[in-house]
């Protein structure tokens, strides 16, 4: 069984650096940044996702007695290092954004303050966290964005990048704003309402498509939600409507009906006659196959009368930006600031707030990166979650930050919205920064 919650879930240079400061006794505080370098081309604001299971690794962080008898016998870390290990926890502070905020580039998502092994040693897993559930709460905004009044379904998890992914996924896709998901245990552990249907193969199991359909609608008699395009999708669509009466006397009654290929829009359209003409104008339409943002909004603009989506592969992994500049920097060590000079990779040093103005009609106005202690007109977007390895408040419910996601994309500027590149958000770095940053430059390394 793989395991996700072990010490050793991490990049073998941390702990090389680990025992690097062992050895020379480097102690002292350090202050680490988590970011992203730079929007994807696809993505014109990023919804931060996954702060809850970065704060219960790190208050469960620590190493079992089979993981240091194993780093023993490695061959590649010293006896004493080992043995310090077996008392390792996190004690540090932690400023995050609040999970659901709508955050841009360079703006730190996270902020750890720890001794420098603590804060050292996280780097690989919070990475590995928060950039993923970030990664998917941002495209599943932008599908909300593109069908606001749509029913919106995770259906991602058969290709999700295994099973983690597959669950955190659904998280994240709820939280941004969709109605819930197909993925099973994602109901038992977070409490995501569960949508489905049904497959081909049961069609398919039956020698007549309405047999299919009937003993379904029996086994099923809440959620009779029937797939049309096994053979053909509007043959399907009559014979529902003949199917009808007979299952309304078995006081059944026919949920919705699912088109998974094909010309959708037009397909939708007719089975929309069909079933208005029927008497069964109450049946909706769910729409699935290879379906993302671009997709949906093209539907919708061709009048396609679905009432919902499955939103499937182009979401849990999304297809058009499967990845985020996500990077981990040492902004400050010893009590004094660091800055990293590396060509187009440089970082703003010292502890950094983001400080958001509004307009007066509660949208968001611009945003200003500022150091802590120089307070910069707006509201501080980060809050300290964590004091002394344990958290400063219980978890929030997936419902309340639910509700912040939908308020932050309602106070996203219009032309920000929209599924294509528009001017960036203004974010500004404050004089005091660029200071900071100008003197740490003159002085010899």
């Amino acid at each position: 069984m793989i395991t996700t919650d072990s010490a050793l879930l991490t990049d073998l240079y941390q702990l090389t650096m680990l025992q690097t400061y062992h050895v020379e006794r480097m102690h002292e505080t350090a202050v680490f940044e988590l970011f992203i370098r730079r929007l994807p081309p696809e993505r014109n604001f990023l919804i931060a996702a996954g702060l809850e299971q970065a704060l219960d690794y790190l208050e469960n962080l620590h190493f079992t007695a089979k993981e240091l008898d194993w780093l023993a016998d490695c061959g590649r870390f010293g006896p004493d290092f080992v043995a310090a290990l077996a008392a390792f926890r996190f004690t540090g502070t932690v400023h995050a954004l609040p999970e659901g905020t709508v955050f841009f580039a360079n703006e730190p998502m996270l902020r750890i303050t720890a001794p420098l092994s603590q804060a050292q040693l996280v780097e690989s897993r919070l990475i590995n966290l928060i950039h993923f559930q970030t990664l998917i709460a941002s495209k599943a905004a932008r599908c909300v964005l593109a069908a606001p009044d749509k029913l919106l379904v995770d259906f991602g998890m058969r290709r999700a990048h295994g099973a983690e992914a597959a669950l955190l996924a659904a998280r994240a896709a709820w939280l941004a704003g969709f109605a819930g998901t197909a993925t099973v245990l994602a109901g038992m552990k977070f409490g995501i309402p569960l949508f489905g249907t049904m497959a081909h193969s049961l069609i398919q199991a039956h020698d007549r498509e309405e047999d299919a359909f009937e003993r379904f609608a029996i086994a099923q008699p809440g959620n009779v939600v029937l797939l049309l395009d096994t053979y053909d999708t509007e043959a399907a669509a009559h014979k529902l409507v003949k199917l009808a009466p007979r299952l309304r006397e078995y006081g059944i009654a026919i949920k919705g009906v699912r088109i998974d290929s094909g010309d959708l829009a037009e397909h939708a359209r007719q089975v929309r006659r069909i079933l208005d003409a029927g008497d069964l104008p109450q049946v909706t339409l769910f729409g699935s196959g290879d379906l993302d943002e671009h997709r949906l909004r093209e539907l919708l603009a061709d009048g396609a009368p679905f009432d919902g989506f499955g939103i499937g592969t182009r979401l849990d992994a999304s297809t058009d930006a499967p990845t985020l500049e996500l990077v981990y920097k040492l902004q400050e060590y010893a009590g004094r600031p660091r800055r990293k000079r590396s060509e187009g990779k440089a970082t703003w040093p010292g502890r950094k707030q983001v400080y958001r103005q509004m307009t007066a009609d509660g949208a968001f106005a611009g945003d200003c990166l500022g150091l802590e202690d120089q307070p910069q007109p707006g509201a501080p977007l980060l809050t300290k979650v964590m004091e002394r390895g344990r958290r400063l408040h219980p978890s929030e419910s997936l419902a309340v930050i639910r509700d912040r996601a939908q308020a932050q994309l309602a106070a996203l500027p219009v032309d920000l919205r929209a599924n294509a590149p528009a001017l960036p958000y203004s974010v500004d770095i404050a004089p005091e920064l660029r200071e900071l940053a100008a003197r740490l430059d003159r002085e010899s390394h």
